[in-house]
């Protein structure tokens, strides 16, 4: 418990790296009781509530429900009223309204108290575009709405740079999971203009050093690099694995089969392909 407490208490007010290392302990410790018993140990401190909640959360994803709800939100929302400029309680509350499928106001309105203390949190923006998929709770139409709002107001190397292209690789993913005919040419979709404009607004940018500094920028050029590759853009995808120095994100490629494997293949053809 103090190891994780000085891990989540660096560089305070980072909100970026706090909410990465947050949801990367979360996800560690999904099957441990240590975060409910370091909350239990520390009501008062908002880091042992937060890590808490957003682990019930991480589990509740499995499970298809939050064991304990109530104590879920109000984990988040102590943990709001101690640390009022922190957004990672917000950030946990809207994971809890993604998995009970609240009303869009409500939703919105958490998402705004994201907002409200970190501008751009990629983590917040990427659970807004998840919600508003016809998979959770809206339609193709908001998440067009949505990602167009984003694109015209966003810096181009913000922590949530990725929504877009995001977007594009659920698309993608929806007409292959159609199988059949549609699956075999599912390629098609990235010569269609706004697919193919989303790659070519960051696919020469992305890739450079320095440009993406947030905590989880190798995983955006995980999926630069996968879409690149999808699209059969070899050529421009193999700087962004020369990036990405053999780190590997578990999505988007799993979606293929073992994450490893499939980028291992793809960075070869991209090599060849030089």
């Amino acid at each position: 418990m103090a190891q994780i407490s000085r891990v989540l208490d660096q560089e305070p007010g980072d909100w970026d790296r706090r909410t990465h290392r947050i949801g990367v302990l979360a996800d560690f410790l999904a099957d441990s009781h240590l975060p409910g018993s370091w909350a239990g140990r520390e009501p008062r401190n908002p880091s042992a509530l937060v890590l808490h909640a957003w682990t019930q959360v991480v589990s509740a994803r499995s499970r298809g429900h939050l064991e304990d709800r109530t104590d879920v939100i109000e984990s988040c929302l102590r943990a709001a009223e101690l640390a009022p400029e922190d957004p990672t309680p917000w950030i946990a509350l809207l994971g809890v309204a993604r998995l009970e499928r609240w009303q869009q106001p409500q939703v919105f309105g958490v998402w705004n108290e994201v907002l409200g203390r970190d501008r751009w949190n990629r983590e917040a923006y990427l659970s807004m575009l998840n919600y508003l998929t016809p998979e959770e709770c809206g339609s193709r139409m908001q998440v067009l709405e949505f990602v167009d709002g984003l694109s015209a107001r966003m810096p181009a190397n913000a922590p949530c740079a990725a929504v877009e292209l995001t977007a594009q690789v659920f698309q993608y993913h929806t007409v292959l999971d159609r199988g059949g005919f549609e699956a075999l040419v599912a390629r098609n979709h990235w010569s269609q203009a706004m697919a193919a404009q989303a790659l070519d607004r960051v696919a020469h940018t992305w890739a450079q050093p320095g440009f993406l500094r947030h905590a989880r920028a190798l995983a955006d050029l995980n999926l630069l690099a996968y879409a690149l590759m999808a699209a059969d853009r070899r050529r421009e995808a193999h700087p962004v694995f020369e990036a990405l120095g053999g780190v590997v994100s578990a999505w988007p490629w799993h979606t293929g089969g073992d994450a490893l494997t499939e980028f291992d293949q793809a960075h070869r053809r991209a090599s060849a392909g030089m």
